[in-house]
């Protein structure tokens, strides 16, 4: 069974963070720095939170607040779903379709390792799926 562990080991694990007291506009300019669609809330390196592009939809836009006066600690999801590296991919593809949620932070003895989106597991099971493939391609041809 392949888990958590098994995919950040495939990339390189950079945590990107914010502070609770950081403007929404401010969030957003780092999400687009870096070119991520979430962000994890964090104070003194404690997870508080999750930030995405829905949040901001929903929280921010569809109730016509301002990005630049309000505080992400005001539009983030609180007390976001974890995994650990002991979780299986099946898990984090039943957890990212069963709470409609594409990002999923890793914690550990509650130290935040690493980030898994859905799309990083879609590629992580295309990869499993072809390296299972080919072994069984020369199975069969030897």
């Amino acid at each position: 069974m392949k888990s958590v562990k098994h995919l950040l080991d495939t990339k390189q694990v950079i945590i990107i963070s914010v502070p609770e007291n950081i403007s929404v506009l401010d969030a957003l300019k780092v999400m687009t720095e870096k070119n991520i669609s979430a962000v994890l809330v964090m104070e003194n390196e404690q997870l508080r939170g999750i930030f995405t592009e829905r949040d901001y939809a929903r929280k921010i836009i569809l109730q016509g607040k301002s990005s630049k006066d309000t505080l992400i600690k005001e539009a983030m999801t609180a007390n976001p779903i974890t995994i650990k590296f002991s979780d299986s991919i099946d898990h984090c593809m039943e957890l990212m379709t069963d709470k409609h949620i594409r990002h999923l932070p890793v914690v550990e003895s509650g130290e935040v390792k690493g980030m898994v989106s859905i799309g990083d597991v879609v590629k992580f099971i295309i990869a499993d799926q072809k390296q299972t493939i080919s072994q069984l391609e020369s199975y069969i041809s030897g």
